[in-house]
């Protein structure tokens, strides 16, 4: 893998060993340098460990500002790679599979024999015979297998089974008033969620919480839990090949597709850690971001955004997955400026792509809400965008949206600089997420059947408090919805802050003040008949608009 010097022209220098026959240079091998281009004994910059946990988006700027759009990096001591953090050069990447092959078994570094049998790498670039790792026919033909059993899932059940695992869990928690919406929450939901819709057994659940972590951060253990994670499939796989059930493994091998135990093992495991992973960190983001960001806060709660338009600002601010590997090179080709050899591996920088100035301008995330744009590259694109983003929205907004009406007065039990991110290459992960709560909300209690054409049901008013729809005899506290005069509800702000120019002006204006807590569950028709905002909208969604 030849770099030449930013803004020079792209074509190997001569004599250059990294393209020559023998393949790569022993420095590179080695010592994780390049020659050619770049002067002798500069390292590459590591995409593992402190370097991109702490400040993934720094990282990405300064290699930007140094190579441009397409940069060298190192996976691992003394493997090399390229990163795209371009937003038109990772589309071109993730359209041209007669330059850009799936196929892992192009890697130039396994094959000079660079990769060591225990890497850490070995999970995430080992070829499998699944939609991830092929081109042409054979991918369309997995891939429509998988996509296929995804759609017969039903979303109304699905959201349904969500939030009744949402409401186990949050009744789970102690009296003490704190928990770790990461190890407590965002991590054990999502497998309670996959274990039913695979068919596997409820206390399956906490194992392979541990096993896909392991996985899907490429560390000490991950080659381990990976065979491990395929030894339980395998053995689910044969049961369900001999006793089919309504489930996704069932459906999976019951596809015209006719698809092997062995692909069905390895499709199963592409589902259960791409999938899990996926929803475990976008609720982990999100929550974060609802807890540390007053601008995200203060747009969600003052109705200008749904939790829906706020779950996209994600994607495109920190989405679950930060870098994907990968693409691999069939031929000498020129990407971004960089001159890239057959067999180079190239990583889809998603989260660098979305912050690319070409794609946002300077300074979009940073100031401007992007709710509702769907323009990012948090699923991929091309024919290998994620086929499973549908089912893990409706997990991930359900799981934010039961957690805000239960707990409507969360609070950071830390200061913000003190969260700790996973240091894995792959995904962007909190190790854990303390809060602080005073009360909790009941559940909901299940929404009735509806038309299609429901319209919002009409509120009583009170002649002597039009705003009031109980008696003055009836406490307003009775019931979630009902407002006092002039308050807030507490089901807006997560925080319990009501943001700036709506409500009354508390004792306290600090940003960190909880307002009160509500202490029973809503019921239809008791929200507040006032201008659309985040709460008709939240009350609308839960009455099944």
């Amino acid at each position: 893998m030849t770099v030449p010097e930013p803004g020079t022209t792209a074509v190997p220098p001569p004599g250059c060993p990294a393209h020559a026959a023998g393949g790569v240079p022993p420095a590179a091998a080695h010592g994780g340098t390049l020659p050619g281009g770049l002067p002798v004994g500069v390292p590459l910059t590591p995409l593992y460990g402190a370097a991109v946990a702490d400040d993934p988006h720094g990282l990405y700027a300064r290699l930007r500002a140094q190579y441009g759009p397409v940069a060298p990096i190192e996976l691992e001591p003394g493997v090399e790679s390229w990163l795209v953090l371009g937003y038109p050069e990772l589309l071109e990447l993730t359209r041209n599979e007669a330059l850009f092959s799936k196929d892992s078994r192009r890697w130039r570094v396994p094959a000079e024999g660079r990769l060591a049998a225990d890497s850490r790498l070995q999970p995430m670039t080992s070829w499998r015979p699944t939609l991830l790792n092929l081109d042409g026919a054979e991918h369309q033909r997995l891939r429509a297998a998988v996509a296929d059993t995804l759609a017969r899932v039903d979303h109304r059940q699905l959201r349904g089974t969500t939030e009744t695992a949402a409401d186990a869990l949050i009744d789970s928690w102690g009296p003490d008033g704190t928990a770790d919406l990461v190890a407590q929450y965002a991590r054990r939901l999502p497998l309670l969620v996959f274990t039913q819709l695979l068919g596997l057994p409820d206390e399956a659940g906490a194992h392979l919480i541990r096993l896909i972590s392991h996985i899907a951060d490429s560390g000490a253990e991950s080659v381990r839990a990976n065979q491990e994670f395929q030894a339980l499939l395998v053995d689910l796989v044969q049961r369900r090949r001999a006793e089919p059930g309504a489930d996704l493994t069932s459906w999976l091998l019951a596809h015209p597709a006719g698809l092997t135990d062995e692909e069905a093992v390895h499709h199963l495991v592409v589902m259960m850690v791409a999938g899990n992973e996926t929803t475990i960190c976008w609720t982990g983001n999100t929550l974060r971001l609802l807890l540390t960001d007053r601008r995200f806060r203060a747009t969600l709660t003052g109705g200008r955004l749904t939790v829906a338009d706020a779950l996209e600002e994600v994607l495109w601010r920190d989405p679950p997955t930060q870098n994907f590997p990968g693409r691999w090179a069939t031929s000498d080709t020129v990407l971004g400026g960089q001159f890239i050899a057959r067999g180079d591996m190239l990583v889809l920088g998603l989260a660098a792509a979305n912050a690319d100035p070409a794609a946002q301008g300077p300074g979009a995330l940073g100031h401007a809400s992007i709710g509702g744009n769907r323009a990012h590259l948090a699923w991929g694109a091309g024919k290998h965008v994620c086929p499973a983003q549908h089912p893990a929205r409706i997990i991930v907004e359900t799981a934010v949206e039961t957690l805000l009406h239960r707990l409507p007065d969360l609070q950071l039990a830390v200061p913000p600089h003190e969260l700790a991110w996973r240091p894995s290459p792959w995904s962007r992960a909190l190790i854990s997420l303390p809060v602080l709560y005073s009360a909790f909300t009941p559940p909901r209690p299940p929404a009735p059947e509806r038309p299609s054409a429901w319209t919002p049901p009409q509120v009583p008013q009170h002649p002597q408090n039009p705003r009031t729809p109980h008696g003055p005899s009836e406490p307003t506290g009775g019931t979630a919805g009902a407002v006092p005069t002039g308050a807030v509800p507490t089901g807006v702000a997560p925080t319990g802050v009501a943001p700036t120019g709506v409500g009354p002006s508390s004792s306290n204006p600090s940003s960190s003040t909880p307002s009160d807590a509500t202490s029973t569950g809503r019921t239809p028709g008791s929200g507040e008949p006032a201008r659309r905002s985040w709460w008709s909208s939240l009350a609308g969604w839960w009455s099944g608009r």
